[in-house]
Order: structure tokens, then sequence, then C-alpha cells
């Protein structure tokens, strides 16, 4: 079996990782990892084929050449490589978890601290326990400071992407209705995410909090941080900051040692603005000057159907239907109703992963979209169907069926909500609209 460090001695010679043959590239180093319903062991001999240097296995039976190393657990070891990676890089890494809001606040990171240095952020969805060593392995002598997205849905997982990622920052947006089946509920969440604020205090990491957040605070006292840089709205934080314009974009000031300064986003929603706090109280943090924190915020897109303000042909939709809970899509909804349009549309899916709580979480966004007067509602999906007798709009247990709707009677010159979990796969139905 080879070792940790043998094993690192070929990653620095082939410094590129795959775990899927379709994405093979020269050179590369191939780990056959096992999931529910495939074990790429099977295509060790496939990936040696296309062109990786080596394919680490864990089935002796599929080490079939002496570019076959041969482990205990694949897996395992790709994340023991990882933490010996992380060990020999002295760069600072914030590692950022939350409920809500997480790959946002990432993005709008990134794009401030590249404006001085040259930033890693965790790509895509890639933070959970293959992504996060990935991410780690896709650090280079090159990289100058690093942004790694941690996700969980069960607590010990983000004690162990800590582990892993070895920050020296971190961060966590929210504690919000997200998970509760795998977190056994709101306190099971709060739990969990705390394990980030655990690791910093036992490392003498820096946290980054979110001062208007009765949760976050309470979660940092009881962890005994005492390295604690506080953003919010009041003036006495590192940096506090009020919204001027929400409609449909965000322009507000920020404060940083007694400086005011203007500045917008290309970010609808008025949940963003703590997004936005974040990413600008880490820039002033590392001695970026206001005027590369400003630049790299406006020249934030977004793309990831987070937030994200479409026109199409026939209407103005908010695209944010990558994933949904009950705090987000609270905060969407209300969000919607500020907006000024003479037109509004919510079409919203079903959330996943609540459990239990899922009965009563459905009904309670049902009840506020129609307690909010946004004009036309449309629910999609079986746990908002079953209260189709209970409240106004119209139900459909399908995507299908929603599109087929739409397709026989478009809407037009609307401002439209599009939100849903990421299992609804509402972008469908962006066409017809």
């Amino acid at each position: 079996m080879a070792s940790t460090e043998e094993l690192y001695q070929h990653y620095l010679k082939h410094p590129v990782i795959c775990t899927d043959t379709r994405a093979i590239t020269q050179g590369c180093l191939f780990f056959a990892l096992k999931g529910d319903h495939f074990d790429a062991n099977t295509f060790a001999k496939q990936a040696l084929a296309l062109g990786a240097a080596f394919a680490i296995v864990d089935n002796e039976n599929y080490a079939v050449s002496e570019q076959c190393i041969l482990v205990t657990d694949v897996l395992t070891t790709l994340q023991e490589l990882a933490k010996h990676h992380r060990k020999q890089l002295t760069i600072p890494v914030i590692g950022l978890t939350g409920s809500n809001g997480k790959t946002t606040t990432k993005e709008l990171i990134r794009a401030v601290l590249a404006e001085q240095f040259n930033t890693f952020a965790t790509k895509g969805n890639l933070n959970n326990h293959i992504g996060v060593p990935l991410s780690i392995l896709s650090l280079n002598s090159d990289t100058e400071i690093a942004v790694i997205e941690m996700g969980a849905n069960h607590q010990k997982e983000i004690e162990l992407l800590c582990e892993i990622a070895q920050p020296t920052h971190g961060l966590i947006t929210n504690v919000g209705m997200a998970h509760l089946d795998g977190f056994g509920g709101f306190e099971g969440v709060k739990k969990g995410k705390a394990e980030l604020y655990a690791y910093l205090k036992a490392h003498h990491g820096y946290a980054f909090i979110y001062r208007n957040n009765p949760y976050l605070l309470e979660m940092s006292e009881a962890a005994g941080l005492n390295k604690v840089i506080y953003y919010g709205s009041e003036r006495e934080n590192a940096v506090s900051g009020q919204l001027k314009h929400t409609d449909p974009l965000i322009e507000f000031e920020w404060v940083a040692k007694d400086n005011v300064f203007e500045a917008k986003a290309n970010l609808t929603g008025t949940y963003n603005f703590e997004n936005i706090l974040a990413a600008i109280c880490i820039g002033n943090f590392f001695e970026l000057t206001p005027v590369q924190i400003n630049h790299g915020l406006a020249n934030y897109f977004p793309s990831n159907n987070r937030s994200q303000l479409t026109k199409t042909d026939h209407n103005m939709v908010i695209c944010d239907f990558y994933n949904a809970n009950p705090s987000s899509m609270t905060a969407a909804l209300n969000n919607l109703k500020s907006l000024s349009a003479h037109h509004k549309t919510a079409i919203i899916g079903d959330m996943f992963e609540l459990g239990i709580e899922a009965p009563v979480q459905h009904e309670l966004v049902a009840k506020l979209a129609a307690q909010n007067e946004i004009g036309l509602l449309i629910f999609i999906g079986k746990d908002f169907y079953a209260f189709k007798d209970q409240y106004a709009g119209l139900f459909f247990e399908t995507p299908v069926e929603a599109a087929t709707y739409l397709q026989e009677n478009p809407i037009k010159d609307n401002l439209v909500l599009l939100k849903g979990s990421r299992g609804m796969a509402l972008e469908q139905l962006l066409p017809l609209l």
C-alpha cells in the first residue's frame, strides 16, 4: 500500500486530479472513487488508456499495471493527500459555510480579493467531502489566498471539512431552516455550522461575524472565539453599511474607520446585502483599498441562478432556482413583494430535505405567498400540491404540468420569481418565460 508521502511525490509531478474518465487530462492522477451506483475501480484501465499518469485504486483486482497505485480506501486517501498538501501551504484559507448565501458570498469575496491577490475560490458546488479535498489539491504555489466553501447536511461534516481545509479564517453566513432532516432540526443546524467556530477557536483563527444575527453571536460566544471581526449595520463594527436602494439592484453605502463610501452591486434582494458586507469586511481586513473593494463588487455578475436577474423576451425573471429552503424562500418572497413592478408572478417549487418538518414549512411558505399579495402564484411539487384546496394560486404536481400551463397561458410583462430546490429542475421553465 502506498503511503501519503509516496503519493504526494507523484502528485507534485502530476498535480491535476481527475475522478471522472470523461474529464481525463494528459498526465493526471485518476482517483477511482465509489458511489452508490458505481465503482470507478472498473474504469482504472480506461483512465490510463486516456492519458492518466497513475490510477489510485482500492481493489487489487483492478491494479492491472505499475501505473495503478493500490490503497486501502480511495476516498480516505484523497482526503489525506489534501490534508498533507494543505500543511505545505502558508497562505490564508477562508472557510465559509451557512444555510443560505454560501456560494454568492464566496463569489463576492473572490471578486473583491482578486483585485489584489491571486485568489482561488471553490469551483461550482464542490463543497463536500470530495469537493473540498479536490479544491485544496487545486491550490498551487501561485495561489495567494483561498476561499473554500463547505456544505453539510449532517453534524460532524463541517468538522471533517475543516480538518481537510485547515482554515485560518472563517465565516458562517447564517443559520436557517435547511437540511433539517439530516441535522435533526434547527438546533442541530446551529450545532453543525458552529463546528467551524470550534475549529477556528482551537487553531487561533479569525472569524468574521455578522453582528445583526443573534444566532451567530450566540454560537460565537459559546465557542469562546477571541479573534473576531464584526460587520453589520452599526458603526461599532469594523465595517458597517446601510442600504439605499434595492429596486431591483442593490445600492448602498458602507463605512470603515469613519470613512463613508458609496457603492452598488449587480444583485437583487435585500437578503444579499449582508453577503456584500461580508465581502467588504474581508477585503478591508486584508487591507484592500475602498476603490479596489468597490471595483470588485461592481464587476461581479451572478451567473449561477442565485438571485440572478435575467431579462427574457417577455419578462424580467429573478432566477433563484439553484436551491431553496424555508429561510431563503421567505427572503425571496418578501423581496419580490418589496420590488416595484406593475405585475408580479411567483413560481415556487418544493423544498427538499426537510424531513418531518416538510408539511409545516411548505404550508408556512404558501401562506406567506398568499399574504404578500404578489399577483399570480404558481406552486409546483407534491408538498405544495397538498395545500391546493387551502390557499390561493395555481398548483401543479410536476414542472411538466406547470410547463403545459405556461405554454397555453404565457406570462408577459411581469417580474417573475422562479425559485425551488435543485431537484425540482425549474430551469426547464425559463424558456417559457
